[in-house]
């Protein structure tokens, strides 16, 4: 199958890009290498083809129609609701017309199905746990309302031009190749902070939870919607809720350093608890987690310790 993924040398879309390549897949990697969205050349792996470019560059049509893939995984995204909320109009800008210019160059080469990454962020803060694929969608944040938005849009197209789809509201997703250097991913920051033997900062009082969900297994629910879950938008999560002061001390205890805390307001646009039932993701993808966090966060700690140690 040809198949390709934007945002494929970003940490999640490289994980993905690879799953593919494993299973046998031809693959096309597009990326922007934008500095704050995580984007490193050297995530593409040998084997894969590469197309350095923004899902928003009026060039992406031609991209499309001389590979002409079967699939489409979108990630490409601005995935930080700390920028959504400062700079809303950029988000939109990639997170809606790039998606937008994903889809109607998917249209016109003759794709059948779009995969999208789409964001438990969409559900924001519900009345009850878990979340479900059926709690109302309520977004606190700029970037939750685009990924909000895209559902929408995958949609229309799909029951306009027949375009199928696949939307995955990740929880919080973590791993290898994670920026430890960016605005969003706790744990990846958290490594990076421990590993230098600096203070960590902690928001509002540390108490918040995310669902974290491993980014191999995140890979493998990617694999498993290039032929499932027609039309649908599962949920991609453990079903464990974990707040950041346990992340701090799972840390401290792999590492044997006690971070010192640096403690901050809220920070606006997040969401207090997110929890999720992935009874969809199982029912039409045959997908479960299958990655403990303690196990996920060590193997994460171990691959940023090997990287620091090679440089």
């Amino acid at each position: 199958m040809r198949i390709i993924v934007t945002g494929g040398a970003g940490f999640i879309g490289s994980h993905v890009a690879d799953a593919y390549a494993a299973a046998g897949h031809d693959v096309l990697v597009v990326d922007s290498l934008w500095e704050h969205g995580g984007g490193r050349r050297e995530n593409v792996r040998s084997g894969i083809a590469f197309v350095p470019m923004d899902v928003r560059d009026e060039a992406l049509g031609r991209v499309f129609a001389e590979f002409k893939p079967e699939v489409i995984s979108h990630h490409a995204a601005q995935h930080s609701v700390a920028i959504s909320v400062r700079d809303p109009i950029y988000d939109a800008q990639v997170n809606v017309l790039g998606l937008l210019g994903v889809l109607e160059s998917a249209r016109g080469s003759g794709a059948r199905k779009v995969i999208f990454a789409s964001s438990g962020a969409t559900f924001g803060t519900p009345d009850r746990l878990p979340i479900t694929d059926s709690t109302p969608q309520r977004p606190t944040s700029p970037y939750g309302i685009s990924k909000m938005v895209g559902e929408h849009y995958l949609r229309f197209y799909r029951d306009t031009y027949g375009l199928d789809f696949t939307a995955l509201r990740y929880g919080n997703v973590y791993g290898p190749r994670q920026d430890p250097n960016g605005e969003a991913g706790v744990i990846s920051i958290f490594i990076g902070r421990f590993l230098a033997r600096r203070s960590v900062r902690i928001d509002w009082d540390g108490e918040q939870t995310r669902d974290y969900v491993f980014a191999a297994d995140v890979a493998r629910a990617n694999l498993a919607a290039l032929d499932r879950g027609s039309g649908e938008a599962c949920v991609i999560g453990t079903g464990v809720k974990t707040s950041v002061n346990e992340i701090y001390r799972a840390l401290v205890e792999i590492s044997g350093f006690e971070a010192p805390i640096e403690r901050a307001p809220q920070r606006p646009g997040d969401a207090r608890d997110a929890q999720f039932d992935a009874a969809r993701a199982r029912a039409q993808l045959g997908w479960s987690p299958a990655t403990a966090l303690a196990d996920g966060i060590r193997q994460t700690y171990g691959y940023f310790e090997r990287l620091a140690a090679e440089r």
